[in-house]
């Protein structure tokens, strides 16, 4: 039985297929967002990775911040619902879930069956977000996916004030105008990050273990800088970006499975 999740992002699209609910048999990232070609590409492109055709997908589930637009889909779930079934298959053991996206950040508390009690969001605000690090990766004029590693050589993190990004922004250039070595700014970046989205999480409560999911879980600044803050380990596994995805597609699997069982009635 072969299910499909499609996680259509503000920036980025992740596809994963699995068989029988327990195989990775397909997978797919694109760097394009809703209202794009991404989420056709990836659908494309996660189907052809597999050697697979849209007839043999049994259900399609799309999540994400696309997914009313998105006509290949049998149905729909919301974000929060995804990203705690996938983190729950990634790791059994997480309570918390973090999920830095492009526009927004998401604090979850999951049950042990992966099931989201609670979450709390940040406002309709570019801060903390992954909007947030693209647009200082542009100031500094490096690729947002180079300043994990860029921070990892910090010695003096510069500290960066405003979590505003409009004034942030102006922040970060008035220290390069001062000859700020990069690594100590970027370090500062990720803190202020790191206190923003700390901040949601202390709210919501923090309940071990903690882990997080998307893409700015790969960023190792951001991860070292937020696991400061909470004074805890992360969780972070190398599919993190692929969490919602991953979701989508057991969540798919198990209608089918309820389905079967309610045609036996």
């Amino acid at each position: 039985m072969l299910t499909m999740g499609i996680d259509i992002g503000s920036t980025t699209c992740k596809c994963i297929i699995f068989k029988d609910g327990s195989e990775i048999v397909g997978r797919a990232i694109v760097p394009l967002g809703t209202g794009t070609s991404g989420p056709q590409q990836v659908f494309q492109t996660a189907l052809s990775s597999g050697g697979f055709v849209r007839e043999d997908m049994e259900r399609i589930l799309v999540t994400g911040y696309g997914r009313f637009s998105f006509d290949e889909a049998d149905t729909q779930k919301s974000e929060i619902t995804c990203h705690a079934q996938g983190i729950h298959y990634l790791f059994p053991s997480a309570r918390t879930v973090i999920d830095i996206g492009g526009q927004d950040i998401k604090v979850l508390h999951i049950s042990g069956r992966g099931m989201a009690d609670n979450f709390v969001m940040n406002d309709k605000c570019a801060a903390g977000t992954g909007r947030f690090l693209d647009v200082m990766a542009g100031v500094l004029n490096v690729r947002t996916e180079d300043l994990g590693s860029i921070s990892m050589e910090a010695e003096n993190e510069v500290r960066i004030s405003n979590t505003c990004t409009v004034f942030a922004e102006s922040e970060v250039i008035s220290k390069l105008s001062a000859n700020v070595r990069l690594a100590d700014l970027v370090a500062g970046i990720h803190t202020s990050v790191a206190t923003r989205v700390a901040s949601l999480v202390f709210r919501n409560g923090v309940v071990k273990d903690v882990a997080m999911s998307g893409g700015v879980a790969l960023n190792q600044g951001i991860v070292r800088a937020l696991s400061r803050e909470l004074k805890t380990d992360i969780l972070i596994h190398k599919d993190c970006q692929f969490a919602g995805a991953i979701g989508a597609a057991l969540i798919a699997n198990q209608e089918l499975l309820r389905q079967a069982r309610d045609n036996k009635k």
